[in-house]
């Protein structure tokens, strides 16, 4: 399987996906998520206002992934 990912910790398998309107309701990005979810990564979707608007908020959720399992 070959993706081009927005951003990918390898290391934490975490994906981080920032999505603009053509992402909405999208059949591959879903079939994809699948694909790296049973890969054993985590995948992350935030649009790009949310990044722009709510970046702190957005920074959290991917500190928390980053940091679970981390016990």
């Amino acid at each position: 399987m070959d993706y081009v990912l927005d951003f990918v910790c390898l290391e934490k398998k975490l994906v981080v996906e920032i999505d603009g309107g053509r992402h909405l309701e999208n059949e591959r990005d879903k079939v994809r998520d699948q694909h790296l979810q049973q890969a054993g990564f985590c995948v992350l979707r935030f649009w790009n206002n949310q990044v722009m608007q709510e970046t702190e908020a957005v920074l959290v959720v991917i500190l928390a992934a980053l940091q679970e399992g981390e016990a």
